[in-house]
């Protein structure tokens, strides 16, 4: 019979036994006994070995409070993670003599729950936050030892090394990081000798099992995230090599070029990298905080942070082919802008526009199309998320199957349930001859579109999150499974990290369908397509309403390119369906748009920048009105960062690519060092400087 499982229990009955075999392993006689597990025994060797003083009575006096608050820092996400899983605890422990204790990977307290009438006790041996209870400190105890086997285990009084704390019974196991499984640290059970538990090592093992999970989500959080915000980049047209890094600095995505590319860099990258992708590390540490130290091989200027609401996500890598990396350093960003440029295939022609920020968005949906994840669109109602969602599956895998949509904001829950998942006859009151197939089922071998999908029912969610995981649906009042397979696009206009943050939306679902997310512009963001999308819907308009094709007079195009346009594309197909059928004219005037438009505020006059600093306002004729408005933005941020390009980019929520772009577009060039960017920019005659 194995007994291997036993090593993990203390056995109290053998309490005298295990004393005597102390007291000769002290005195330097065998203490082989029956008595004795084999861990404790290696335990009591390896504090041999590091002279640890038998005759202790607890763990050394805790840090200063200002080292400690340092520490708590550094493994905050650890005692995060770890704090709700120990209040739960709280009530489960009080009146029952124990406190559970967590540490970190080095053996520290961190942080003590529990029965309050022990914390005298627990503080005599110095078992509170600042201490260390590794094995060289304190000898066989349950937190050091765990740390050193990586395993569950219960230290029962005489089994601990050093004599003061024989009157202690602890059980203890590791929390591992969900990556990498490297040890953070240890969740811990103590309590005087009499309050002995086999259960408390279940205990502990379910609490870090908890703590483990918690840290899990919070990582595939941080990661969909980090994703988010540079899925675009990885699917920009080029020859660089792109490397997302998460804050470890371990690859988590690479475009097809990054193998390729690393391999260009030749003597200067280490073999093992060279030869596997999945071994290249570039800064970062176990607990996640992303360190500036690269590797000599990193040029720093390939080396991009990246941030979300304030909070470092990670860092995108960008390896220039050949000819980038001989280019001089000034002209790389201008080699990345071309490259960036998006060609629309066919199906995407059908999104109006030419702005660079829609392109990107054009650029980021085209690449996802041709794989079989599931896609969330995100933007403002009137966008134009259905239009993607056909593009998408017209440019997919799946084109020549169905393209089935479903509004989930337009029916009762009994509906959207019927309408999903359809159903059997007889199935219930009023349910139509024959049954009826849901839309699930309809989408087999296609694309399911679902629109407004944050407005599914919190009870429903958990039904289609099994679909999407099994493959299968079940028609109300049936049993029998029917295998269904297909590529979902999802769209919202909510915030579904705020409604899974207050429970109106499952978390497991929200991660399941959003592995790649799109953000689509509002129409505000992107105003210079305006004159392009008005001409292109009133031309669909009036061959519906079998009416000549106006056009926009100049004064009204302008007039609308300062309006916000709350209602996006949408408002701006209604404006000019009224405005075509009130307008007997061949030009649609100023006269023609609804009052709010026309009383659209006027831009503010622009003012030039110089070294950083404002000079008089000065008009530019070569301009349209909104482009003025946009390049004083720009100039404004520009001085406001101090040149700083990569916090002008963020503040103005655009790529930098597309800054500098728009750079070169509004003829605006760079002097004074451009701080923050290593180089600078040379005013060729003639051009505003910024």
């Amino acid at each position: 019979m194995d007994r291997a499982p036993m090593q993990y229990f203390s056995r109290p009955e053998q309490d005298r036994n295990i004393m005597s075999a102390w007291e000769r392993f002290l005195s330097g006689q065998p203490s082989d006994s029956d008595a004795l597990r084999r861990l404790i025994d290696d335990s009591w060797r390896r504090c041999q070995i590091a002279h640890v003083n038998p005759d202790r009575d607890g763990a050394p006096p805790p840090m200063r409070e200002d080292s400690l608050h340092g520490l708590l820092d550094e493994h905050g996400e650890l005692l995060q993670a770890g704090t709700p899983v120990m209040a739960d605890a709280r009530q489960f422990l009080d009146e029952t003599g124990t406190v559970m204790v967590l540490t970190t990977n080095e053996g520290t307290v961190l942080n003590l729950e529990g029965d309050a009438s022990t914390f005298d006790a627990a503080e005599r041996i110095h078992l509170m936050p600042g201490s260390s209870w590794n094995e060289d400190n304190c000898g066989t105890n349950a937190i050091g030892t765990a740390l050193a086997i990586g395993q569950p285990v219960q230290i029962h009084s005489a089994e601990h090394y050093c004599e003061g704390i024989k009157r202690w019974t602890c059980s203890a196991t590791v929390v591992r990081d969900p990556i990498d499984n490297g040890i953070l640290g240890v969740i811990d059970v103590s309590g005087l000798s009499s309050t002995y538990s086999r259960q408390s090592l279940a205990l502990v093992v379910t609490a870090a099992s908890r703590i483990e999970s918690r840290l899990a989500r919070r990582e595939m959080e941080l990661r969909y995230r980090l994703l988010e915000r540079c899925i675009g980049r990885l699917g920009v047209f080029g020859t660089d090599g792109v490397i997302v890094l998460d804050r470890r600095g371990k690859p988590v995505k690479a475009n097809d070029r990054a193998e390729a590319a690393l391999r260009a860099l030749g003597e200067r990258l280490p073999s093992a990298a060279q030869l596997d992708l999945a071994h290249l590390r570039v800064g970062g540490s176990l607990n996640g905080v992303f360190t500036e130290e690269l590797p000599p091989w990193v040029n720093r200027d390939w080396f991009e942070p990246v941030f979300d609401q304030g909070e470092r996500l990670g860092a995108v890598l960008t390896l220039p082919c050949q000819a980038a990396h001989a280019a001089p350093l000034g002209h790389r960003d201008e080699l990345r802008a071309v490259r960036q440029l998006v060609v629309k295939s066919p199906a995407f022609e059908r999104v109006i526009g030419n702005a660079p920020n829609l392109l990107e968005t054009v650029g980021c949906a085209q690449r996802l199309a041709q794989s079989k994840v599931p896609v969330l669109l995100l933007g403002e109602t009137g966008v134009g998320k259905d239009v993607f969602a056909q593009a998408i599956h017209d440019t997919s895998a799946c084109e020549d199957g169905p393209f089935v949509a479903l509004n989930c904001g337009g029916f009762s829950r009994e509906l959207l349930t019927s309408e999903l998942f359809g159903y059997v006859e007889g199935s219930f009151t009023g349910a139509r001859r024959g049954g009826m197939v849901g839309k699930i089922e309809a989408a087999h071998g296609g694309t399911l579109f679902l629109d407004e999908i944050g407005e599914m029912p919190i009870d429903l969610q958990p039904h289609f999150l099994r679909v999407l995981e099994e493959g299968a649906i079940y028609r109300l009042g049936e049993n029998k499974a029917r295998k269904v397979s297909f590529r979902l696009v999802a769209a919202t206009n909510r915030d579904l990290r705020q409604d899974v943050t207050e429970g109106r939306f499952r978390m497991d679902l929200f991660y399941r369908i959003a592995v790649a997310a799109i953000n689509i512009p509002p129409l505000r963001e992107r105003q210079e397509d305006i004159g392009l999308l008005s001409g292109y819907l009133l031309s669909k308009l009036a061959d519906h309403h079998g009416l000549p094709c106006p056009v926009l007079d100049p004064e009204a195009l302008a007039r609308m390119a300062q309006h916000s346009w709350p209602g996006n594309v949408r408002e701006l197909r209604n404006v000019l369906e009224r405005a075509l059928l009130m307008t007997p004219d061949a030009v649609i005037t100023l006269d023609a748009l609804p009052l709010e438009i026309r009383q659209a505020a006027r831009p503010a006059p622009l003012r030039e920048v110089s070294s950083y600093g404002a000079s008089e306002p000065q008009a530019d004729s070569g301009l349209k009105h909104m482009e003025q408005v946009e390049k004083a933005a720009i100039v404004a941020m520009i001085r406001r960062e101090q040149g700083n390009m990569t916090a002008v980019a963020r503040e103005l929520g655009i790529a930098k690519s597309t800054l500098y772009v728009k750079l070169k577009k509004f003829d605006i060039a760079l002097t004074g060092g451009a701080l923050g960017e290593g180089r600078a920019y040379a005013a060729p005659q003639g051009r505003e400087t910024a």
